[in-house]
């Protein structure tokens, strides 16, 4: 299925900002799927998803502003979910669809869920990847404790040897998913050496906010629509007791755990691919 890489302008009160998103399948598919990234990755980690779907979706996999080929905002105090979901709603609106499914990793589940949660929301059915109605504080310092840094490489293989340390959660994947993803994790300096491709000041307002437990519990109560719950099986900030809980209360999801994996799955495995399929398509 073709590949195309299209954008759009999101507004802030700084201004306007460009959107880079990737769009696989036909334009006339029936369905429509969002697939949304985790803090500092990108659209094209959903390569292998997208791919897999777009045989009976259209699926759109953006760069929230401030990653990938998106542009950065001139205020980083504005990083923060106000302004990815405002993004994400112009994005559905430019898709030009009543409804979508959407798949979200770790922040882009946070984004989904706080969509979802809206009247008349566009949601149709929700993916959520390592991400819950309560994070730990915990595994928020271990993000912080990165995120934000702007290291520098020699080469391609540097940047591979970088993400394989610090997103060892990921699981077990292929050498050619590892190579996958530092190809798109890197921008070219005017030096000739690599950076990353997401803008350090997210990190702004992300440490800005005290260090403390977060408790969404109220807006996972307010979702109405079919949810699944992807977990990584030794995940810090998906807890084993959140995701039970998750399957009781509010949309009462469904829960699917993968063993030698912690935040957050890559859903680059068959295995993991196949559950999201299996639940989009259900109906």
């Amino acid at each position: 299925m073709p590949m195309s890489e299209r954008s759009f302008l999101g507004l802030s009160a700084a201004g306007f900002h460009r959107v880079a998103y990737t769009q696989w399948g036909r334009e006339d598919a029936a369905r429509t799927a969002v697939c949304v990234h985790g803090l500092t990755r990108n659209s094209r980690d959903f390569d292998a998803l997208a791919l897999d779907l777009a045989d009976r979706y259209r699926v759109a996999c953006p760069d929230v502003v401030g990653r990938g080929k998106s542009g950065r905002l001139a205020n980083p105090t504005l990083y923060g979910y106000p302004q990815y979901c405002a993004d994400m709603a112009a994005l559905i609106a430019r898709l030009g669809v009543e409804s979508v499914d959407w798949v979200g990793t770790s922040m882009g589940g946070l984004i989904g869920m706080l969509l979802a949660a809206q009247s008349d929301s566009p949601i149709r059915r929700l993916v959520i990847n390592d991400i819950g109605p309560f994070i730990p504080k915990a595994g928020l310092q271990r993000i912080a404790d990165y995120v934000g840094k702007d290291p520098v490489f020699e080469d391609l293989a540097a940047v591979e040897s970088y993400l394989r340390f610090v997103l060892m959660g990921f699981g077990q994947l292929s050498d050619e998913a590892w190579r996958h993803m530092a190809e798109h994790s890197a921008r070219l300096r005017p030096d000739g050496c690599y950076g990353l491709a997401y803008d350090p000041a997210i990190a702004e307002a992300f440490k800005a906010q005290p260090m403390e437990d977060v408790d969404l519990w109220a807006v996972w109560d307010g979702i109405r629509c079919p949810v699944l719950v992807l977990r990584g099986a030794t995940s810090d900030i998906l807890p084993a007791e959140t995701a039970e809980e998750m399957t009781r209360r509010g949309p009462k999801a469904r829960l699917v755990e993968f063993a030698h994996t912690g935040h957050a799955p890559a859903l680059m495995t068959g295995d993991q691919i196949a559950a999201v399929r299996d639940f989009l398509l259900e109906d």
